[in-house]
């Protein structure tokens, strides 16, 4: 009886897709995109944003204080935020499927289960922002930059847990296209930072505790705004108040939770890795000046790419949790082209500008010089960057963390960074090695996603995403009744 009334259902949505011109479906759809992916982007630009102004700020308190500032920014506070945001994207495909399903009910239980889960993960990564001076120092980094990088590490610890809040509140508000709320506290956020920084440091002089402090409150500012949203009301289908159901059922969350992290991860450090291998080359300061422009450059442009990453999370999740296969593999191919097209202009602006770009950033004729001779690299980098994110963005979506984390491995690891080592040292091509090597292995990861992708049933998705929600949402009456009766 239950799957005759499944299959109705399909059958009656199927019906509906079809009503209207491909016009109106191309409008439709890019209309429910861009509600995601334009705060989004926003709303990662102003993360990073906080970052650069916070870095801007401390450059002028001190070179001792700037190079901890950039060493615990990009090691660890990239490591910490690369697991807290992977491990977060699982619940872009629970919410985002239980919202298409109508489970409204279930997604302030999962938001609930992810807290629980990220918290646990922040108290264990504590201890590295804890123990960093002794860990540098251990590891060979000069004493007075890593007395300082200690210092800044202590104060980052209400950012590590920052993290944790601001993830899982997007993406609830995500599945729900209700992130506008996101893109007003991330502007209000940057606007708020740069005037506290100034007063803070410049005005008062307060030095690097000044600009610290407001960098921890740009971080608290929006989760605060976030979970005022929440619980006053603004989501009062999806939010219905703290549930001990919070505590059921963290086995399989905590496993996709897991996936999640490990994919998203080891997409986020790979670009670590090709400035750590240009350390020791000919020229390291020249080669590292003009790769660092490059992947500073590169870095805003990802804002763009986790935009699109979550627009497609978030539309896939909906569609399949909805019952349709057909809405899920258009909106798929609506955002891929969407964001080529985005990347390709790109891609032409960057081929043509190439070494004036870097007068932006340098005054050194020879770091332009080289910016210009990596600037065919990082625009192929660019257009690579408008598929890959997208199909990551429907694996989220599917649920198929595990599988991309084994594709990531493969092509990241095991076939790009030896592929940039052979071309960079073995062959003596240098950075430029280095980086088509890495390169190989982002086009390689592309090609099997989109294999992946084009040869999916998207017919069994559906089914497995409404097998996912009824298994979790039966056993969660369950538990209310036994809750009830007792």
């Amino acid at each position: 009886m239950e799957g005759s009334v499944d299959e109705n259902l399909l059958t009656e949505v199927r019906r509906a897709e079809e009503e209207g011109t491909l016009k109106d479906r191309v409008w439709t759809e890019s209309k429910k995109m861009w509600i995601v992916a334009g705060p989004a982007i926003f709303s990662r630009f102003s993360t990073f944003g906080v970052g650069i102004i916070t870095q801007a700020f401390i450059g002028h308190i001190g070179p001792s204080e700037l190079a901890a500032y950039a060493l615990v920014s990009t090691v660890l506070l990239r490591f910490a935020n690369g697991i807290l945001l992977g491990m977060a994207s699982a619940l872009e495909t629970l919410c985002g499927q239980s919202f298409g399903a109508k489970r409204y009910d279930m997604l302030g239980v999962y938001l609930q289960r992810s807290w629980l889960i990220l918290s646990i993960c922040s108290i264990i990564l504590s201890p590295v922002f804890i123990f960093t001076t002794p860990i540098l120092k251990a590891l060979g980094q000069e004493e007075s930059i890593a007395e300082v990088a200690g210092t800044i590490s202590l104060w980052l610890i209400p950012g590590l847990f920052s993290f944790m809040v601001s993830y899982t509140c997007q993406m609830f508000l995500q599945a729900q296209s209700k992130n506008k709320i996101i893109a007003y506290l991330a502007a209000f956020t940057l606007v708020f930072h740069v005037f506290l920084s100034w007063l803070l440091t410049v005005k008062y002089k307060f030095g690097l505790s000044g600009a610290m402090v407001s960098t921890i409150l740009a971080f608290w500012i929006p989760n605060i705004g976030q979970l005022v949203y929440i619980f006053g009301g603004w989501c009062s289908e999806t939010w219905k108040g703290f549930s001990m159901l919070a505590f059921k059922d963290l086995w399989p969350i905590i496993k996709l939770s897991l996936s999640s992290g490990v994919m998203v991860c080891l997409e986020l450090w790979y670009n670590t890795i090709l400035v750590l291998l240009t350390g020791s080359m000919r020229n390291a300061d020249i080669a590292i000046d003009a790769l660092s422009i490059c992947i500073n450059i590169n870095g805003w442009e990802l804002m763009i790419s986790l935009g699109f990453l979550a627009a497609a999370s978030v539309r896939v999740s909906n569609e399949l949790g909805r019952g349709s296969s057909r809405a899920a593999k258009f909106s798929i191919m609506q955002t891929v082209l969407t964001s080529f097209a985005i990347r390709f202009v790109l891609f032409i602006i960057f081929l043509f500008l190439r070494g004036r770009l870097a007068y932006i950033f340098t005054e050194s004729t020879e770091v332009a010089a080289a910016v210009a001779d990596l600037s065919p690299l990082l625009a192929c980098s660019i257009l690579l960057n408008s598929i890959q994110p997208v199909l990551s963005g429907v694996a989220v979506g599917a649920g198929w963390q595990s599988t991309v984390a084994y594709v990531n491995i493969t092509c990241y690891y095991l076939i790009g960074i030896p592929v940039g080592v052979v071309l960079g040292y073995v062959l003596q091509f240098q950075v430029k090695g280095v980086w088509v090597g890495m390169l190989f292995g982002t086009l390689t990861q592309t090609i099997v996603l989109i294999i992946i992708t084009y040869k999916t049933d998207w017919e069994k998705q559906v089914l497995l995403a409404r097998q996912r929600i009824n298994k979790w949402s039966v056993k969660s009456e369950e538990a209310e009744e036994d809750e009830q009766n007792a």
